[in-house]
């Protein structure tokens, strides 16, 4: 038996829930999404809930992993899902143009990054991102796109990084030079 994919999902008021072949359409304030629903899973809406079930047990990880993308899919057109990024150096900095953001990064030119449809990017004092969407899936693509445009740097902890990213700062050449020549 799944734990997982036996939780009832709570569908909360505003938000529509359409059964259509092999996927599940959902839809609310903040956007519509579409969740693919594997052969062998069924999806039933009963009393405010979704309910998904399944017909043998070499499904149940399918079971589960449908019950949660059906559940990020209602939580996202409700609340919504936000990814927070630093960016940490001298000189760089990001700013918004229309559809494209504008990221200097130490680089010999600007880097634009088109912004994908379903996504939007604010950009705040210049040197923090928040990327927020519907869809959970894209939110963490975009904000890992981004994030690889420029990767921490262990040296110097130069970079783009996500809010709270613990960093180890690695010692370098003269350091370690430094503690071998004491050593000898």
């Amino acid at each position: 038996m799944s734990r997982i994919g036996g939780k009832p999902i709570e569908v909360p008021t505003g938000v529509k829930v359409e059964m259509a072949g092999s996927s599940v359409r959902v839809e609310g304030p903040k956007g519509r999404l579409q969740v693919p629903v594997p052969s062998g899973i069924q999806v039933e809406r009963k009393d405010g809930h979704l309910v998904t079930t399944r017909q043998g047990e070499e499904l149940s990880a399918l079971h589960g992993l449908t019950r949660s993308l059906l559940a990020s899919a209602v939580e996202g057109v409700t609340k919504g899902f936000e990814k927070h990024l630093d960016i940490v150096g001298i000189g760089y900095r990001a700013e918004l143009k229309g559809k494209t953001l504008m990221l200097t990064l130490g680089y010999s030119h600007p880097i634009e990054f088109s912004i994908p449809d379903g996504i939007s990017i604010s950009v705040e004092k210049q040197t923090h991102l928040v990327v927020s969407g519907a869809d959970k899936q894209l939110v963490g693509a975009v904000a890992a796109k981004i994030r690889g445009l420029r990767p921490p740097d262990p040296y110097k902890n130069k970079g783009i990084r996500y809010t709270g990213e613990r960093l180890k700062k690695k010692v370098g050449k003269a350091a370690a030079a430094a503690g071998g020549a004491a050593k000898a």
